[in-house]
């Protein structure tokens, strides 16, 4: 049987998949739904076919299931980012838009480009992620109900700062239920808001204390020495580095990893002109991450600051310096992951494990 790869094009109710010959030519075409049974269908419908690849459009959003399935039945699982199917799509010769064009898209790209990220159990692992990303969620709707609390608490009791102090704790919150509760009378409606909101502060409060039990909980079974180790590096950024990154494997160098972070420069050289332009892609979650260990190193680390002085001396804008320290944190934190995975390798390989 002539050797093919699959395109996969997972939404939320439905996948559907093309193979494609080695020339790129369309074989087959399957679709099903998104349902446990439906995948195991589609499971089937590949391994009846001689495929040496399978490529998948967002293996870790709404193609999560099936790159784990696909994994742990012994497939080799590639992921294709939805910027190279939009690419690919405008290279055919198909008119318009349509879920089987785009799976054919898939499959072409996988045939020709050989360096797409393989997945694997590590890189499909998503507890971490997840749970950060929840703890980030609560973390803006906190602020979007304190700043709610604010506008009732001006109507409500004009110059509460000086009895509440800033709301960002336990204690500004309780003084700010004080105030509602003498308000009762005199403005029901602004007090019945305004205990509320206290409310649901103190509540979300609590469900990111648990989050955070449980993020500590997920790095204690982790390697994570060398990444902590970092000046400005707390468990809820490591947390973050490795949610977003899972797997170093997949970065073959350095310079890959900063250029997935958005740190890198671009070039933007054009002629007699020699230049690079800002990265405004990449992984904006790890640049977050970047961003806020360059904060804090530049804030109170001596070798960060003496960096950040050193590129002023330079020339460069306070912008620009902050951006080279980013870069360069880029590497730093590589590094660490690379020595956290020889370390676990290192562990797998003794004889006592």
């Amino acid at each position: 049987m002539t050797p093919l790869v699959i395109g996969i094009d997972p939404h939320s109710r439905i996948h559907v998949a093309a193979a494609v010959d080695e020339h790129g030519r369309l074989v087959d075409t399957c679709e099903v739904g998104a349902s446990p049974t439906q995948l195991g269908q589609l499971l089937t419908w590949i391994q009846a076919l001689a495929v040496t690849k399978v490529a998948v459009e967002g293996s870790k959003g709404y193609g999560l299931p099936l790159a784990r399935l696909l994994v742990a039945a012994g497939h080799t699982v590639v992921d294709v980012s939805s910027n190279l199917t939009a690419d690919e799509r405008k290279r055919s010769r198909r008119r318009g838009k349509d879920d089987e064009g785009d799976a054919v898209a898939i499959a072409r790209i996988a045939l020709r480009e050989s360096d797409l990220p393989i997945m694997d159990p590590a890189h499909l692992d998503a507890d971490l992620k997840l749970l950060v990303d929840a703890r980030d969620q609560l973390v803006q709707e906190e602020a979007r109900v304190r700043n709610r609390l604010h506008a009732l608490l001006l109507n409500m009791a004009p110059g509460y700062h000086d009895t509440t102090g800033p709301l960002n704790s336990r204690p500004a919150f309780a003084r700010a239920r004080s105030l509602a509760l003498r308000a009762r009378k005199s403005d029901p409606i602004l007090a019945k808001l305004a205990l509320a909101a206290i409310r649901r502060l103190n509540a979300l409060r609590e469900e990111q204390a648990d989050l955070e039990k449980d993020i500590h909980g997920e790095l204690e079974q982790r390697s994570t020495t060398h990444l902590q180790s970092i000046p400005g590096v707390g468990p809820l950024v490591a947390a973050k580095i490795l949610g977003e990154v899972r797997d170093v494997r997949h970065y073959p160098s350095a310079a890959a990893f900063a250029a997935h972070a958005g740190v890198a420069p671009v070039p933007a050289s054009s002629g007699n002109t020699q230049r690079h332009r800002l990265a405004r892609g990449g992984n904006r979650q790890l640049n977050r991450a970047l961003f806020t260990i360059a904060m804090v190193q530049a804030r109170w680390h001596p070798p960060a600051r003496e960096y950040l002085a050193r590129k002023r001396a330079e020339g460069k804008t306070p912008a620009e310096a902050r951006r080279c320290l980013k870069r360069h944190l880029a590497n730093v934190v590589y590094r660490a992951l690379q020595a956290d995975l020889a370390t676990v390798q290192s562990a797998a390989l003794s004889p006592a494990a």
